[in-house]
């Protein structure tokens, strides 16, 4: 089944779920890089992260990019493309 025959709250709920996952993992490798509880590399896991934001990002667009749309499904969907591009930014300027 492709992602494209999915309802629209279906692939923002998906959206979210990738997004969050990517940005508290993200979040894990930066605060061990800062205290150092681990002694293992994070630049795995952060690149695991930041995919899974770049995921999120894609399907809140495929989500906007569809024809029919009730206006407040649209508006879920320009919030999470901001939120996710914000997390994306900073992620990657924290690197």
């Amino acid at each position: 089944m492709k992602w494209t025959d999915h309802s629209e709250t279906t692939l923002l709920q998906r959206s979210f779920l990738f997004g969050i996952t990517g940005i508290v993992l993200c979040i894990l490798a930066l605060l061990n890089s800062y205290f150092q509880v681990l002694d293992a590399p994070m630049g795995p896991l952060n690149g695991v992260g930041l995919a899974l934001q770049l995921v999120g990002l894609s399907l809140a667009v495929l989500v906007i990019r569809k024809r029919k749309l009730t206006p407040e499904i649209k508006e879920k969907a320009k919030k999470m493309i901001l939120i996710l591009g914000v997390g994306l930014l900073f992620f990657i300027l924290s690197i």
